[in-house]
């Protein structure tokens, strides 16, 4: 598989790192300040900012290469970018997390809420910490949890972001009761995780045409 990376920063060389391990090749490498060529690369990974992701995911369509995006912040383009890709014959993944631990939690979530609107008397919450460095807040991963509560037609729960060193992700929703406290957390251990998610991802979109998501992965 011919790939492309866009945005290398160190999510870009943690993929890097990962598609040569596995035998991909790396045709172009496009970051802050490089021409925005792919090289006849068959997948682009994208994770750069959310004022360029947009942008970049139709350059990647128009150039005919199908393109991973992992960059958060941009749902309110996300639909629109969905529908480009459809009209426009591409082939697009996007998920807001690409850790598999994390993509089952959003299922658990999804079904406890469920049972919380059902029995009633609990409150969610949730808290997201991560690195300094991510610019976004609150993060896709929070916000995902946070959509898939008010699903079940609970309120939408309170986010709390917290920034603070190195930490890679950490996760928590939260139902509290006035006689308990039910806790659902995921703590990513290290930036690899995501970055293997992301390669397991163009892999799967390698060939295909349209939109997908983790949900169609892991079926």
């Amino acid at each position: 598989m011919r790939t492309a990376i866009i945005g290398y920063g160190k999510m870009g060389r943690e993929i890097e790192t990962i598609l040569k391990e596995r035998g991909h090749e790396v045709v172009a490498i496009v970051d802050a300040g490089t021409p925005f060529e792919l090289n006849g690369a068959d997948v682009a990974l994208e994770f750069t900012t959310p004022d360029t992701a947009f942008e970049n995911v139709k350059r990647c369509i128009d150039a005919g290469a199908a393109v991973v995006s992992g960059t958060t912040g941009w749902s309110q383009r996300l639909e629109e970018a969905a529908d480009y890709c459809r009209t426009h014959d591409g082939a697009m993944f996007y998920a807001s997390n690409y850790s598999l631990g994390v993509n089952i939690m959003f299922r658990i979530n999804k079904l406890l809420a469920q049972m919380m609107e059902r029995v009633g008397g609990f409150t969610p919450s949730i808290e997201e910490v991560h690195h300094t460095q991510k610019k976004d807040a609150p993060s896709g991963t929070a916000i995902t949890l946070a959509e898939g509560i008010v699903e079940s037609g609970i309120a939408k729960p309170e986010i709390e972001s917290i920034r603070e060193g190195m930490l890679p992700g950490i996760h928590t929703v939260t139902w509290d009761a006035p006689d308990e406290v039910l806790t659902l957390r995921h703590e990513i251990k290290n930036r690899r995780v995501l970055a293997l998610g992301a390669v397991v991802a163009a892999e799967f979109l390698y060939g295909r045409k349209g939109v997908y998501s983790m949900e169609n992965l892991l079926r």
